[in-house]
């Protein structure tokens, strides 16, 4: 769905993004039903103890009803952006994106150059940076790449009672865990660089010396961040995650063909190709095929300084003034992704505080918002039109 809100002026628009799709979600575990949007806490309480259960609350109904809402607020306060304002929201980001390239083309077509974009990503978080105490607002300037790679081996099949010493499944494991044995290289990127330099000057302790010096200590640095958490390790490097597997048809069978699907993030400064290239030097096995499904390559970083950077983190400072604000790398994939062929100035940004346990319910069980936060998302959201 694309729909535009005319402006005063004729310069360059603004695009605000979201997505209504949601991964599935089924009663199971959960402790109040995935779309029953039942809300927790007295209506009488004070909002930090009143909350919105449901699929889709921080990713990313949430961010879709609080850009509804703050332009709504807008619109009968009498108020007129001074440039168009798009508001685009996708209906297939969980997948592919499809809804999401169809406005790009649209958007194209029209001869529409955003001059800013802001969609779904990183928010206000505590306690992922070693020695940091306040909370900190992430702002994704660019993302990784997203590549789903399958790795084939097909051979004779048979009776499972006379196997082979290497059946095609055992190969394919073989390939599996030499793969996991050699992880990508670590490298810190410029926006890594940044991000450690700005939240250097709020560290406290002995790292505080290394991180403000984060250009003479880079060595070190990527050594830390790749040990700290299982977010900082992916900060400084290409990650895989094998995530499904596929062999035989029947329990007395060998397989003939048996497939694992690797769920690569490429790291910024690399690139699909170089990906592939890795990969076939870990597994060493001419019989295991290679290949990439769907690849997308990392994308292009935008700007941390100037008038639309200055917008948004601006407007996140207005929302959440005790937050330290940074820009980093994005390590999931984003309907944002797209819009970098028509925009220079695309952020990643959830305007929502989410501690550890809630960031755990992305894609798991008990998703939910604190109602509080959710209308601190509003103001963001209200603040940033205010400024285009």
């Amino acid at each position: 769905m694309l729909y535009r809100w005319a402006g005063s002026g004729h310069g360059a628009p603004t695009v605000l993004m979201a997505h209504y799709d949601v991964v599935p979600a089924t009663d199971d575990g959960w402790e109040h039903p995935p779309f029953g949007a039942e809300l927790t806490g007295s209506a009488t309480a004070d909002d930090d103890r009143r909350v919105l259960w449901s699929r889709g609350t921080l990713d990313d109904k949430g961010a879709l009803a609080a850009i509804l809402e703050a332009v709504e607020a807008l619109v009968l306060d009498g108020f007129v952006p001074a440039n168009d304002v798009y508001l685009s929201f996708g209906h297939d980001e969980e997948t592919v994106g499809s809804g999401a390239q169809a406005i790009v083309a649209a958007l194209r077509n029209r001869g529409v150059r955003p001059a800013l974009v802001v969609d779904e990503g990183g928010a206000v978080v505590e306690g992922i940076f070693p020695g940091v105490v306040k909370p900190i607002a992430v702002i994704g300037v660019s993302e990784k790449g997203i590549t789903s790679v399958r790795l084939t081996v097909e051979q004779n099949g048979g009776h499972a009672s006379t196997p082979p010493r290497l059946t095609a499944t055992v190969r394919l494991a073989r390939a599996i865990t030499r793969l996991n044995a050699r992880p990508f290289p670590a490298r810190l990127t410029e926006t890594n660089l940044q991000m450690v330099e700005t939240l250097g000057a709020h560290t406290t302790g002995p790292l505080r010396a290394v991180f403000t010096r984060a250009r003479r200590f880079k060595p070190a640095l990527v050594a830390v961040l790749g040990r700290v958490s299982d977010e900082t390790r992916a900060i400084v490097r290409t990650t895989t995650a094998v995530t499904q597997l596929s062999g035989s048809l029947a329990a007395n069978a060998l397989p003939e063909t048996a497939h694992a699907i690797v769920n690569v993030r490429i790291a910024v400064g690399s690139s699909v190709a170089e990906t592939l290239a890795h990969l076939r030097r870990a597994v060493r096995d001419p019989l295991v095929r290679i290949e990439a499904v769907d690849a997308s390559e990392p994308s292009p970083v935008s700007p941390t300084t100037g008038a639309e950077w200055e917008a948004v983190s601006g407007s996140v400072r207005s929302a959440h003034p005790d937050a330290v604000v940074t820009p980093y790398v994005m390590l999931g994939a984003s309907d944002a992704r797209h819009f970098t062929a028509i925009s220079d100035a695309v952020y990643r940004f959830t305007p929502f505080e989410m501690s550890a346990d809630e960031r755990g319910t992305l894609h798991a069980r008990n998703e939910r918002i604190h109602v509080k936060t959710w209308l601190r998302g509003i103001g963001f959201y209200a603040a940033l039109l205010r400024r285009r």
